[in-house]
């Protein structure tokens, strides 16, 4: 309708343009010139540059892009040790003006890569930057781990060298595999080639890439992967958006969903996987959807929560959906799911009225959930088959600051993490034993 409200105030400003520049912000009224509450980060120019390009370019000012020419070369020692310390004084700049516009800054979402050099260098660069620059603020990590046969041969290193500044200095971490996201946007090709009832691919949609066309999967979907990634945002930012009955504050996932702080690694699944700009596919029933959510087909990294340790677990329901609804479904589900001895209740439930465009329902299940555990094994098991032969350890090393110590620091981390989950697993089909209460002599 073209009017700025308040679904739109919490990740875009309104700012007047007329009176030339970085014009004051319009808070009622009619959109002028939307602006995203968001900086840009690339070390290698190409992908910012086609952002610039394309439909999205009115959203971002160039005032909140920082790019360099050359690119990290794949090495987070590049990432972290030098373009951090470069970019430093102006990443922070480029924040604070950001977030002097909000009225009540809530939380800072990083979106990253991990198998590269920039996203994971100076991505938990600039993680390690917001800790020491706004401490009270919590960080949401949306971290994309690398496929087993990945083309960047130094990937383990930098995702490893990476998961120990997550461990450190992250609030919630979701991780999410490439592998993954190539597999739901495969099925939900062969599920428009197969023709079934109501499924037709719409033109020029996110799913066929740019290209449009449907019959052809490309090599590399990238935009149709990136596409799932944004539903998972839109998901879980909606009650900061939109009216609900039960609204749940970003803040309270972290604070109930990570019992330990260590442990802060939450399985995402999402349905529908897709937005109906896509795909015309009927929408599932309200049960089937939340069957569809503990199912491994829905995961967003190649995982299996329904056969391993729950410490949490929270839905973030979109649509008409009342609370019995969700209450049946909790009680329906419960006896197939294993939760930890000492939260045998950790449900956490938040319902917004506002539906995705086009579906009537969506659900966002976030699990605190031990089948993390093999992603975190199968990347330590890659970065030691580099690490033995010492491969490729000489890039690094000359890099300024950067030493042997970072390695083993880096994996040793990982090791604690592995380590952790491996003592709660061990807890689990043991009698359920409630706490001890104090007993009052009379």
């Amino acid at each position: 309708k073209g009017i700025y409200d308040e679904a739109l105030s919490s990740f875009f400003r309104n700012v007047d343009t007329r009176s030339g520049g970085d014009g004051p912000d319009i808070y009622k009224g009619k959109i002028c010139s939307l602006k995203a509450r968001a900086l840009l980060i690339d070390m290698e120019e190409g992908v910012v540059n086609e952002i610039l390009q394309g439909p999205l370019r009115d959203v971002f000012d160039s005032k909140q892009l920082i790019t360099d020419v050359s690119g990290s070369g794949n090495n987070w020692a590049v990432g972290h040790k030098l373009y951090g310390y470069q970019y430093r004084e102006n990443i922070v700049e480029k924040l604070r003006k950001t977030a002097e516009h909000c009225d009540c800054l809530q939380c800072f979402f990083i979106i990253h890569s991990m198998g590269g050099g920039t996203g994971s260098g100076l991505g938990t660069f600039v993680l390690k930057l917001l800790e020491d620059e706004f401490p009270e603020v919590y960080r949401f990590v949306t971290s994309v781990y690398p496929s087993g046969e990945d083309d960047v041969i130094t990937s383990p290193y930098n995702s490893v060298l990476a998961m120990k500044e997550l461990n450190e200095h992250a609030d919630c971490v979701l991780p999410i595999e490439n592998e993954s996201l190539f597999d739901i946007v495969n099925k939900i090709h062969q599920m428009m080639n197969s023709g079934k009832l109501g499924s037709t691919l719409k033109q020029n949609s996110l799913v066929t890439s740019s290209a449009g066309s449907g019959k052809t999967v490309q090599e590399k979907p990238f935009d149709a992967m990136n596409n799932i990634i944004a539903n998972l945002l839109l998901n879980l930012t909606s009650s900061a958006r939109f009216e609900g009955s039960l609204n749940m504050d970003l803040n309270e996932i972290s604070m109930n969903l990570v019992p330990f702080p260590r442990l802060h690694y939450l399985v995402s699944s999402l349905t529908p996987l897709y937005t109906l700009a896509d795909v015309n596919v009927p929408s599932r029933r309200l049960d089937q959807m939340f069957s569809d959510a503990f199912s491994r087909d829905h995961q967003l990294i190649q995982a299996d929560p329904k056969h391993s340790l729950y410490l949490a677990c929270a839905l973030l329901v979109r649509g008409n959906v009342q609370v019995s609804d969700l209450r049946r479904n909790i009680e329906r589900l419960k006896p197939s799911l294993h939760f930890v001895s000492w939260n045998q209740e950790g449900w956490k439930t938040g319902l917004c009225s506002v539906p995705p465009v086009g579906h009537s329902h969506s659900l966002l299940a976030l699990a605190n959930n031990t089948c993390v555990k093999p992603t975190f094994i199968e990347l330590k098991d890659r970065f030691m088959k580099l690490y033995k032969k010492k491969a490729h350890l000489h890039h690094y090393l000359h890099v300024d600051g950067m030493e042997q110590s970072c390695f083993s620091e880096a994996i040793s981390s990982l090791s604690d993490l592995i380590e952790e989950y491996n003592e709660l697993d061990a807890t689990r089909g043991g009698p359920r034993t409630d706490p001890s209460r104090l007993k009052i002599a009379v």
